[in-house]
């Protein structure tokens, strides 16, 4: 079986990894001519919407799926009629606009902050008085880790904020004054079984994910599962997801959802019965869904900019090193590391000291 992937960075690598025990073989197109998965497998180089090049990547591949959610819908609706495509271009056009997505949310009853439309200074004006103060400007599509995002702290900062948008159509949401930041990832088939993963507690910086811990029976596990499930039936949804969550003092309200595998589930590689890579692709190939029960205490901490020398990262006891095959570059993901052993207080002292190397190399 051949997997075709649109996109060939790190998360289409740590696919093929995945892949490789399974007998799988994989495709990529990229527009990258050193795009991080290139090397393992076959390389399709040029844009996404390359008809010749899709027309390839259709004909060659049994299932094509993708690693990041800016893959124009169009692209995937035409694979789909070719061949099949994973997870559907609906929840891929769901996930890429940010209204419509907040919208979906409000629609199978999944509670979000406070939102509205915005596509000039006059709208942004008129709903801030209703939203409050502060608030955070967002681009509608595109942006990720932080980017084509402002936050607003004041009426003073509306002409600035919406100058930097270059007028794009944009959401403003009001702040959520969250306790925890958490996610869900699960995985369904096209039979309908699906797999949920502990909550991750994630924390970030910079708009970017820094460290995610796997939370084994935390309390709000069955209320994530509800609302997780709920995406993915109504989206018919076929692979694995993310549902990115605030913890409130009502419980959860969501923030966004990833149509893909999840940077805060790289934990799952070393730390899970079964990688949330493996049942992706487990998943998008209708195979029986593997466990995913944690194997003792788990963690992952990202490598922004920089990575330090592998020898300090391999000196830990019970850390594990994934690089990327990228460059350096500030504020680039180039690779993480995770931890994951059977005594808490060892897990806890590791993390930590991953964390401090992660500091030290920092470059975002």
């Amino acid at each position: 079986m051949k997997i075709g992937i649109l996109g060939g960075g790190q998360l289409a690598r740590m696919l093929a990894l995945a892949g490789y025990p399974l007998g799988l073989e994989f495709i990529v197109l990229d527009p990258g001519a050193d795009a991080g998965a290139v090397n393992l497998s076959e390389h399709l180089h040029g844009d996404y919407d390359d008809q010749n090049l899709l027309a390839q990547l259709a004909e060659k591949a049994d299932v094509v799926t993708y690693e990041f959610e800016n893959v124009p819908a169009h692209v995937a609706q035409f694979l789909s009629e070719h061949t099949q495509v994973y997870p559907g271009a609906n929840a891929l056009a769901v996930a890429q606009d940010r209204l419509l997505e907040k919208n979906f949310f409000h629609d199978i009853n999944i509670p979000t902050a406070q939102f509205a439309q915005v596509d000039n200074l006059a709208d942004l004006q008129t709903v801030m008085p209703d939203i409050g103060y502060p608030a955070i400007l967002k681009s509608r599509r595109m942006g990720y880790d932080g980017k084509g995002q402002v936050i607003l702290k004041s009426a003073d900062d509306l002409p600035g904020a919406w100058q930097s948008m270059q007028g794009v159509p944009s959401i403003v949401e009001g702040f959520v004054n969250f306790s925890r930041e958490v996610s869900i990832i699960a995985a369904r088939r096209p039979s309908g079984e699906i797999a949920f993963y502990p909550l991750s507690e994630n924390k970030h910086r910079g708009g970017i994910l820094r460290v995610s811990e796997a939370c084994s029976d935390d309390a709000l596990q069955t209320q994530a599962q509800d609302y997780v499930t709920r995406l993915l039936e109504k989206l018919d949804y076929v692979g694995v997801i993310a549902l990115e969550l605030f913890e409130v003092n009502e419980g959860l309200v969501a923030n966004e959802f990833a149509p893909r595998v999840h940077n805060s589930g790289h934990w799952t590689i070393e730390g899970s019965e079964t990688s949330q890579f493996e049942n992706h692709l487990r998943a998008i190939l209708d195979l029986p869904l593997g466990s995913t029960k944690t194997r003792g205490f788990a963690g992952m901490v990202n490598f922004i900019g920089n990575v330090p020398p592998s020898e300090q990262v391999l000196s830990l006891r019970n850390a594990h090193l994934h690089l990327y095959a990228k460059q350096p570059r500030k504020g680039r993901k180039v690779a993480h590391a995770s931890v994951r052993c059977d005594d808490v207080w060892q897990f806890a002292e590791v993390l930590q000291q991953l964390v401090n190397l992660a500091n030290q190399t920092d470059d975002s």
